[in-house]
């Protein structure tokens, strides 16, 4: 197995996991806009997806990160925004592996760090991400959903 950064080349396979992705979140599927939406993040160099090929050259787990910046650190960080892994190759590693070029792309552009969050309920990123030197943060996290702020209407 190897992680390589994805580009166009890669998209229909990215999307099957984009899109498997989004469903484990509860989100329904939709694989024209997920092609698009990953489509413009790469052509706008907006975000970074990692994927992880088997020695089939089948794309078996991704990561995308998205560039933000730390104004008490004024450094750049890194969002860690999406981590999947199919689930016939799940426990094979495949998570460590794309935490570590995560890893290596923050180390190369000197960034302060990665910022990720992942659902109270997700017991295997919960255990995965302490193992791999992050900590849980004392932050409250806060949402304004855009769509729905009633005062606004």
């Amino acid at each position: 197995m190897k992680v390589i950064h994805a580009d166009s080349s890669h998209i229909d396979q990215v999307v099957e996991l984009f899109d498997a992705y989004r469903v484990w979140y509860r989100m329904p599927s939709d694989k024209v806009m997920a092609k698009s939406f990953l489509l413009e993040r790469m052509e706008t160099k907006e975000s970074v997806i990692y994927v992880c090929e088997n020695k089939e050259q089948q794309l078996i787990g991704f990561t995308q990160l998205y560039p933000i910046f730390s104004s008490t650190r004024m450094k750049r960080m890194w969002l860690l925004n999406d981590l999947f892994v199919h689930p016939d190759f799940r426990g094979e590693g495949v998570s460590r592996m794309l935490i570590q070029k995560a890893k290596e792309l923050a180390k190369s552009n000197n960034a302060c760090g990665i910022l990720l969050e992942t659902e109270k309920s997700n017991d295997i990123g919960n255990k995965l991400y302490p193992s791999e030197g992050f900590e849980l943060e004392k932050n409250n996290f806060y949402f304004w959903n855009a769509s729905f702020d009633v005062r606004f209407i």
